[in-house]
């Protein structure tokens, strides 16, 4: 049963899987997510995995980092063969902080390993600051055919609140660097609703995405992380706390400014055009496999959810010992990723079939505006714009 101990169930020594979880795997997709630990300094809202150079303590580098993954990678052949690794994304934590021939020696093992498919996307994070044409050059030329990039506003006042350490021009700069290297695909990720952002730098954002000629934008709410930098700012009164109703002014100005540059939402917080969606991310919305290397990475294969331990020196530990870094791991019930496929299928443009919902629920939905009729008179819920800026409301009524 999912979640029946606080850290779920052992994982083997050998992160051997259940013969049923391995039987299809990748039947509906395989990927592959990396995870670089490493930042060259915290973001103030940041609670993700990572560690700055005085934080990681003895026992983990960068410069061993790729071998470490790559052990790994060896331990998770002995236990799935897919057909092949239909995408790769490396997020972290800053990968760019890793030298580019790392990321391409990684990616190198996982094709070596499992292969990967002729059309993969492998896509990595960056930082503005941490790439420049040489290193993206050098990125492109080994396989990265897609980039995503740190940009969060446009405004300096804002990105001093947020603590990141580039200017408001790097990002567009780096993502014009991208696209000059030959990457297909580019991405600019915002952050809306930061305490003392206005409307006028919101809007300033989008003009510089839009400006920056990417493919690919994705836009959050600001959300304030218990144990973060920020959220004791705002404990002590520094900072005021987000405000709903000013997140949902800029999702509106988020939409039509996109909409009206070619942008189409494919999923409640991201935009695409000219085919630009990610489809890593779409297989993790859709159900699909996927394995997840590094510390504090997650992965699931047939219904099996596990976790490695979270540090990067217990991590290399273990695989220097032989032995699986996983910490925990929940065997998904039906009711479990019934749960999880609605939660996440409601959240993106094609919806999901009325018949794998509450039937009540989505009717009253429909009455209050949350649902496009068309839609849902051919058998689909899928959410109108007032829908996606209730969508967590949505999805509790409709399980």
């Amino acid at each position: 049963m999912a979640g029946a101990l606080p850290d779920g169930e052992p994982v083997p020594s050998d992160g051997s899987l259940p013969d049923e979880a391995t039987r299809q795997v990748g039947k509906n997709g395989f990927a592959v997510y990396v995870h670089v630990p490493f930042c060259a300094s915290r973001c103030g809202y940041c609670d993700f995995n990572t560690y700055t150079p005085g934080e990681l303590g003895g026992g983990a580098s960068r410069e061993e980092y790729a071998d470490t993954v790559l052990s790994e990678l060896a331990l998770a052949a002995r236990v799935i063969e897919p057909a092949a690794v239909d995408t790769v994304f490396v997020g972290g934590g800053t990968p760019t902080l890793l030298a580019a021939d790392d990321l391409a020696r990684i990616l190198d093992g996982i094709d070596r390993t499992w292969g990967l498919s002729p059309n993969a996307e492998v896509t990595t994070e960056a930082n503005p600051e941490s790439v420049d044409e040489n290193y993206l050059s050098r990125l492109r030329r080994n396989g990265f055919n897609r980039i995503s990039l740190g940009m969060q506003s446009a405004a300096e006042n804002v990105l001093r609140v947020l603590d990141r350490k580039h200017t408001a021009g790097r990002a567009p700069q780096a993502a014009t660097e991208a696209r000059e290297a030959g990457f297909e695909h580019v991405n600019l990720d915002l952050i809306y609703g930061t305490p003392g952002e206005t409307a006028e730098d919101f809007a300033r954002s989008l003009d510089t995405v839009i400006g920056a000629g990417v493919d690919h934008v994705s836009a959050y709410a600001l959300i304030v992380e218990d144990g973060t930098r920020m959220a004791a700012r705002m404990r002590r009164g520094e900072l005021p706390y987000p405000e709903d109703d000013v997140a949902a002014d800029r999702y509106l100005a988020a939409e039509a400014a996109l909409t009206g540059a070619g942008f189409d939402w494919y999923e409640v917080s991201n935009w695409a055009k000219n085919g630009g969606n990610c489809r890593h991310n779409e297989l993790y919305w859709t159900g699909a496999d996927w394995w997840g290397l590094g510390p504090g990475a997650h992965s699931h294969v047939g219904g099996v959810r596990w976790w490695n331990v979270k540090h990067p020196a217990a991590y290399a530990k273990r695989l220097a010992a032989g032995e699986s870094p996983g910490h925990g791991r929940e065997l998904l019930t039906d009711e479990d990723r019934h749960m999880e496929d609605v939660m996440l299928r409601v959240r993106l443009r094609e919806g999901i079939p009325l018949d794998r919902v509450d039937r009540a629920g989505a009717a009253q939905a429909l009455e209050d505006g949350l649902l496009d009729p068309e839609a849902y008179r051919a058998g689909r819920l899928v959410l109108t714009l007032r829908g996606r800026l209730l969508a967590d409301a949505v999805i509790r009524d409709v399980l």
